[in-house]
């Protein structure tokens, strides 16, 4: 029996290919004969590769995760002022969503179907750089300029913002009209609007 010797360059043609149809498809629309062809290989070879098509939805959710949240954490973590944390956070999301806006809705059916699967499918925050964000937020409320907010919530209330237009897509179509070249348009209107309602939200 002849084995097929594993080649990165293959593996990380596939996986661009599978970011393409999702893109097109969602991640449960999409198909791995599609995924195949995209990629200009044959099925076995996917197969080969990832195994499954959860496997490989899997396989490019992390690659995507690795890319966009160590920038976040270090962001989270650094000395920069508060108010160009959140604008720096606001912008990375908008954008990696806006490359890749099947994920969110991918990452939230997984981790219903399958809780345990957020510690494969997610890197844990730094500690240091969650402390940094506590300790910046503290000293902001003994100030007397913003209220106190443990960082935890601080930060999930920032990202449930940035992520909720892409999972409810659909949505905004029907009842604002929110679609297609709009949508776009929206998503920089959020931008620049989110990172003030953020910071007055903190506010005494």
């Amino acid at each position: 029996m002849t084995t097929v010797a594993a080649d990165p360059a293959t593996r990380d043609g596939i996986l661009a290919a599978a970011h393409a149809v999702f893109m097109r498809r969602g991640t449960s629309g999409a198909r791995m004969q599609e995924i195949a062809r995209e990629a200009g290989v044959n099925k076995a070879l996917l197969h080969y590769y990832f195994g499954t098509k959860q496997a490989l939805a899997d396989a490019v959710f992390r690659t995507a995760a690795s890319n966009l949240l160590p920038t976040v954490f270090e962001v989270v973590g650094s000395t920069l002022p508060l108010e160009e944390k959140i604008e720096l956070i606001v912008a990375r999301y908008i954008g990696f969503l806006r490359a890749r806006p099947y994920l969110p809705g991918y990452l939230i059916s997984e981790l219903h179907a399958d809780p345990e699967r957020a510690a494969l499918l997610l890197p844990r925050p730094s500690g240091a750089a969650l402390a940094a964000l506590q300790e910046q937020l503290d000293a902001g409320a003994r100030d007397g300029a913003l209220r106190p907010i443990r960082a935890e919530h601080f930060l999930i209330n920032m990202v449930s913002m940035i992520i909720f237009p892409f999972l409810v897509r659909p949505m905004l179509d029907v009842i604002f009209g929110i679609g297609g070249d709009r949508f776009d348009a929206y998503l920089t209107e959020r931008q620049q609007a989110l990172p003030i309602f953020i910071r007055n939200g903190l506010r005494p």
